[in-house]
């Protein structure tokens, strides 16, 4: 299943780069379903989500990254 993500707490990206850091390094960012729930990497794999969708841009961009072996998303 692939999940849609927003950014968390007011933070916005320009770059792809700057998403896949934050997100390996484990911050929150939001699920975009009905609960807006904050979620980080290490919820995720444990919820078996190996390929995600994140919005950035001021929502208007769209991204995706996939769970490598080695435990962190590219």
């Amino acid at each position: 299943m692939i999940k849609t993500l927003l950014p968390a707490y007011g933070r916005d990206y320009k770059r792809k780069a700057d998403i896949l850091s934050d997100l390996n390094n484990n911050k929150d960012f939001l699920l975009s379903d009905y609960t807006c729930a904050p979620i980080n990497k290490d919820q995720l794999v444990e919820y078996g989500y190996h390929q995600i969708v994140v919005r950035y841009g001021d929502l208007r961009k769209v991204t995706s990254f996939k769970l490598t072996k080695e435990g962190s998303f590219k």
